[in-house]
């Protein structure tokens, strides 16, 4: 039974209907390996042992009588600890946020997964209010990597790729303001999809803005369309969320890639690449067009938008954090604080600005995406470095968003992208290829990440724990 807790929730539905095993064996077999391991990876800030099993024991009388709540219904998942869930208090990571509140809302993902009967192990780390690209904070610590305990998992949601990658549960959410969950799965060796902006309601909005995604974490491209299918529907609390368009996100999952038409940019343009890195990417990308896809090497043709990403971003943390009473800020990660304090040198001017940058690159995606049904990239530059330190050489507070240069791209333009393992550093660490696709069609981003997937079988690799 040990094994139930590295199956996909795909392998765990069919599981259950076929009664080879039931929900309460399959959460015991998770809770097992949180146990055994979390004390090394900090990938949990909070599991829910007795209530999970309740939701588990109440989805195998449901299977029992025939009539489960639908495919997910008894798989495990794990939240992100800035998704409200009813019932527990949402920190954040942050020693600000006070317990002694109502927690009587799920978030709009989190109440779909819900009404889908998953159970619900707890929630993962995050950095201080999702603020950058790794995983640590003054109220949790240092999450790290199972591949390697000395590096980190990335972030923001590198406590729910961290969790995925090492066996806690099959499903996990996350978020996505600047690479948050392409970040943490590149450096973790798993699948994660940023669904284009709206596809998957939120509430509360996040305070960084328009950028900001919700979608899954999984070990297989499969599992992330079965989540994409629960809650990629509208919630009335969430503004910017589209209309509901009836989509089944496994169907044609397997259509495969013959006759899309890709580009291939190995730096955007801009980037530096490691050698390891694009050399493993190059290959991935080769792989695709042995499928046959029809790929062209060409870049997009933007500059480096990190500055206006930078001013949107710092504007978003000042508006979140910049009137909190000094001995708050006191209690804040101290590069967080930093950010806060730059921040208030962006002007009004600044800001509108920034804005009209962005509709600029929006618009030149929305134009080269015309010709071009995916844009394949490296997920990052370089491979995971030392857990605890905010970029590659810790070379300053500001400094995390250069080592991205190939996610915050696309939360300016809204376009679902997503990162898929395409093999490791001599070293064993994870390397990622980024998938990019049309606003609206997450379909397709899925279809050819999932043919790449079968045609590696790069998911039957696990750490060694």
């Amino acid at each position: 039974m040990g094994e139930l807790n590295w199956l996909s929730a795909a392998k765990l539905s069919r599981g259950f209907a076929r009664k080879k095993f039931s929900p309460v064996e399959v959460a015991k077999a998770c809770l097992g390996q949180i146990a055994k391991h979390d004390h090394a990876i900090n990938a949990m800030c909070r599991v829910e042992e007795k209530a999970a099993l309740a939701q588990a024991e109440a989805s195998a009388a449901r299977w029992k009588k025939g009539r489960p709540l639908g495919p997910l219904d008894g798989v495990p998942v794990l939240i992100k600890d800035l998704l409200l869930v009813k019932g527990w208090p949402t920190l954040r990571g942050s020693k600000t946020v006070s317990r002694d509140q109502a927690w009587d809302q799920d978030a709009p993902s989190v109440a779909r997964l819900r009404e889908a009967g998953c159970v619900f192990l707890g929630a993962t780390t995050t950095p201080e209010f999702g603020w950058k690209g790794v995983t640590d904070s003054p109220l949790t610590g240092i999450t790290r990597n199972p591949w390697d305990l000395s590096k980190t998992p990335g972030g923001s949601s590198g406590g729910s790729a961290a969790a995925v990658a090492a066996g806690y549960a099959p499903l996990s959410l996350g978020t996505d303001g600047g690479g948050s969950i392409r970040i943490p799965a590149g450096f973790s060796g798993i699948y994660g999809l940023k669904p284009s902006f709206g596809r998957v309601p939120a509430y509360p909005l996040s305070p960084f803005g328009t950028v900001a995604h919700v979608g899954p974490m999984t070990r297989t491209v499969e599992d992330s369309a079965l989540m994409m299918n629960a809650i990629a529907k509208p919630d009335a609390r969430d503004w910017t969320s589209l209309p509901f368009d009836g989509r089944d996100y496994v169907k044609k999952l397997g259509k495969g890639v013959k006759g899309l038409k890709i580009a291939f940019s190995p730096t955007l343009g801009y980037a530096e690449v490691d050698p390891e890195i694009a050399r493993a990417v190059k290959k991935a990308v080769q792989v695709l067009a042995n499928l046959g896809a029809v790929v062209k090497q060409v870049d997009p043709g933007f500059a480096d938008p990190a500055p206006c990403f930078r001013t949107l971003w710092w504007s978003g943390a000042r508006a979140l954090l910049g009137k909190l009473p000094d001995e708050k800020k006191a209690m804040l990660d101290p590069a967080l604080a930093d950010v806060v304090a730059q921040s208030m040198a962006i002007t009004p001017e600044d800001y509108f600005e920034a804005v009209r940058e962005r509709g600029i690159l929006g618009s030149q995606m929305r134009v080269f995406m015309e010709s071009y049904d995916l844009l394949l990239t490296p997920t990052l530059p370089i491979a995971a470095f030392g857990a605890g330190l905010l970029s590659p050489a810790d070379e300053g507070k500001s400094k995390w968003v250069y080592w991205t240069p190939f996610s915050y791209p696309f939360n300016l333009t809204q376009q679902p992208a997503a990162s898929v393992p395409c093999g490791f550093t001599k070293a064993g660490l994870p390397i990622g290829l980024h998938v990019v696709g049309k606003m609206f069609d997450d379909r397709t981003v899925l279809r050819a990440s999932r043919a790449y997937e079968a045609a590696t079988a790069w998911g039957d690799k696990r750490p060694k724990l």
